[in-house]
């Protein structure tokens, strides 16, 4: 069945993936929480780091647990009944992050929108811990509903009808939020009267969206179809690959863009971080968009107050 996806020979390549994808996000979340001051961006940066580097833990776990009940067999019964309960919760907490990240993922994106149509209102009306509060909200409420699925799974309650018409409309209105804010930045910056040079968060986080678009989510779609149709969320084995790679991809994306220089890739992993999360900080305090093409931001300008 499903269940038994890494038993096949990718199991190895798929522990790879989430080995450096956890590295990945772990370089992210050192050097956002411990070298450089946070600004209102790289607070749901933090946060979204924080749940990749989570559901790529479970991944990793889900696999370590499948070899040892096929491969090594250590003490097989007392452990079968342990990794089947697992994978209970293992199903419920993938989509957990999954709709977590969506939720961050659509933050960044109207904040962004919000600081580029409306930077002189952004500068002076934004407060001052608002990433923090809605991170806060997004992590809270969707983990009040998808503990309620599980809760009502536990205890043999058939209300999967109406928590997978929840989650897709739920999942639906996130997803036009952070399509339709990008869309509206990248025309106001690209088409308005002053063109203005997308900046380096600007586009790695455009490049996020898309990837979780293309990768995310299917993961999210399937897992409830999957609970609408059977009453079992565990998703099928291309869609859990699937978000793997969604969750590893974000640090190699922030790696990538920061140190791309005149189309060559140059420079350590620390200063590819700083190019992209610090550009933002100082471009908020020039108006709320980044600089104009051709004009150099000073490194003397002063940052964004730390959230």
């Amino acid at each position: 069945g499903e269940r038994s996806f890494v038993e096949q020979p990718g199991a190895v390549v798929c522990m790879g993936i989430c080995v450096f994808g956890m590295v990945g996000n772990g370089i992210v979340l050192w050097f956002l929480g411990f070298q450089m001051k946070r600004n209102p961006f790289t607070v749901y940066i933090l946060n979204l780091a924080v749940a990749d580097f989570s559901q790529l833990l479970l991944f990793f776990l889900l696999i370590l647990g499948n070899f040892n009940i096929t491969i090594i067999g250590y003490d097989l019964d007392s452990f079968v009944s342990f990794y089947n309960n697992f994978l209970d919760a293992f199903e419920f907490l993938c989509e957990f992050f999954l709709l977590s990240s969506l939720g961050l993922l659509t933050a960044i994106s109207m904040e962004r929108c919000v600081s580029v149509i409306f930077p002189i209102w952004y500068r002076c009306h934004r407060p001052k811990h608002l990433s923090g509060i809605v991170s806060g909200v997004f992590w809270a409420s969707v983990g009040a509903f998808i503990s309620s699925i599980y809760l009502c799974f536990l205890f043999g309650q058939r209300c999967y009808t109406v928590f997978s018409g929840v989650s897709m409309v739920y999942s639906v209105i996130l997803s036009l939020m952070m399509l339709i804010s990008n869309v509206a930045m990248v025309i106001r910056l690209r088409c308005g009267s002053q063109r203005r040079h997308l900046g380096k968060l600007y586009v790695a986080v455009v490049l996020n969206v898309i990837f979780f678009f293309a990768v995310g989510i299917p993961f999210i779609v399937n897992g409830f179809l999957q609970l609408l149709h059977s009453g079992d969320l565990f998703l099928q084995a291309v869609t859990l690959v699937l978000a793997m790679l969604n969750s590893s991809v974000n640090p190699v994306i922030y790696f990538l863009v920061g140190s791309c220089q005149q189309r060559r890739f140059r420079g350590s992993i620390r200063v590819a971080l700083s190019r992209v999360f610090e550009e933002k900080a100082r471009s908020e305090e020039q108006g709320g968009d980044p600089a104009p093409e051709g004009i150099r931001m000073e490194s003397g300008v002063p940052r964004l107050e730390q959230e």
